[in-house]
């Protein structure tokens, strides 16, 4: 009995949370579509320029970029050297860096399932997909990760992955919903952002994502549900292949990204501020604040995978190890056929870098142990791989340096 009233609908109505859309009239709309056909031409044009399998490589470790800055927003910082550890089974020996090692690997898994297309055909703003992110993060983490307080009453409560909240909750200021309500708000998330267009659907990720994070639906992994959700729309809608993150931007002006977050929540101004019960005008701001965060993240990727300068930094870094005696003669040769190729089938190392087969397997050998190639079998083609270890030298300013 307790529960069901804990879990109670107080029946609010849904156009509490509208509006959903930002109108035509809105003063922002015409930079705002700007912004949308922006991001658009400068998504496409950086995926277009990007060899597959380099495309497949470069997504891998975007994966623990995204995972790190989306966790460290909601305060958990774990290195994506720690997480890369983490995905081959090397945990710390302290028991609250691996928790947050398991909760990293469990983002990676799930973001990785989100990559492969199972959100696809606009599932990542369906109940059930925005259901499916949470219990498959959820069921991965470990017990300790999924007990939280309640900040009033001081009780434990367990988190159940993929299961609405039934406890009446406050973020900030912000008083959310009644736990009862939650299945109808979501119900109008889906049927409001499911019916528009490509590019209205661009602009409305920004909203989606602040309207998912009003209704709270469960009672933790709010945050990360939500941007999954917004990384899993911009994938279908851009097909941006993966190799960009909203979430470096976010977490970079973690101070605008949550204070614009918390505006959003306020309700309408004045008349000249849209017709529904939330401010249109706080929405397009953090509309633009967001498209604007995007914008920023693929021209820096891009920046980063510039053939020549990203050449010039593999180079550098493999003439340094081939003095200290870490690499053989020639392995920078090969790395740079692969960076230009894309992939190459293992016969061949030995003819691409101008050396005796014996030579040719010593490199490779020493290449994929150093993680700088990667292969899927013993037969299949070798392609360039990008460690975690190594992103300092070969790809400045994607994250932090590992703390020594």
């Amino acid at each position: 009995m307790e529960a069901d009233k804990k879990a109670a609908d107080r029946g609010e109505l849904v156009s509490l949370m509208e509006p959903l859309l930002i109108g035509d009239g809105s003063r922002h709309r015409g930079e705002i579509t700007d912004l949308a056909l922006e991001l658009t031409q400068k998504a496409a044009g950086f995926r277009r320029s990007l060899p597959p399998s380099l495309l497949a490589s470069l997504a891998d470790l975007v994966r623990s970029m995204n995972c790190y800055y989306s966790n460290l927003i909601e305060g958990h910082d774990t290195h994506p050297v720690d997480i890369e550890r983490a995905l081959k089974d090397d945990y710390s020996k302290d028991a609250r860096k691996r928790d947050l090692q398991l909760e990293a690997k469990a983002h990676i898994t799930v973001q990785k399932w989100i990559d492969g297309g199972a959100l696809k055909g606009g599932l990542a703003i369906k109940a059930e997909g925005i259901r499916e992110i949470h219990r498959r993060f959820c069921e991965l983490l470990p017990e300790d990760l999924l007990w939280v307080e309640d900040p009033a009453t001081k009780e434990k409560l367990r988190v159940v992955p993929g299961e609405w909240r039934k406890r009446d909750v406050r973020v900030g200021t912000h008083v959310a919903i009644s736990p009862g309500a939650v299945h109808r708000f979501v119900e109008r998330f889906e049927q409001v952002y499911g019916k528009v267009g490509k590019t209205e659907s661009i602009i409305a990720t920004a909203a989606a994502h602040h309207r998912l994070l009003w209704i709270h639906p469960f009672t933790d992994g709010n945050g990360r549900v939500t941007r999954l959700m917004s990384h899993a729309m911009m994938l279908e809608l851009l097909d941006t292949g993966a190799v960009w993150s909203v979430a470096r931007g976010l977490a970079r002006r973690v101070t605008d990204y949550k204070s614009l977050l918390a505006n959003c929540d306020l309700t309408r101004r004045n008349d000249l501020d849209g017709r529904g019960t939330l401010s249109e005008e706080a929405l397009a701001e953090f509309t633009q604040f967001f498209l604007k965060v995007c914008i920023d993240q693929v021209d820096f990727m891009e920046s980063l995978v510039q053939p020549d300068r990203l050449r010039a930094r593999i180079l550098m870094w493999a003439e340094e190890e081939i003095r200290l005696g870490e690499l053989p003669a020639k392995s920078g040769t090969l790395l740079e056929a692969l960076l230009y190729r894309g992939e190459l089938p293992r016969g061949d190392a030995d003819v691409v870098a101008g050396t005796s087969e014996r030579q040719g397997r010593r490199i490779v050998s020493a290449l994929l142990e150093r993680q700088v190639l990667t292969s899927e079998s013993i037969r299949a083609p070798l392609r360039l791989a990008f460690p975690a270890i190594l992103a300092s030298r070969w790809m400045p300013g994607l994250f932090p340096e590992m703390p020594r």
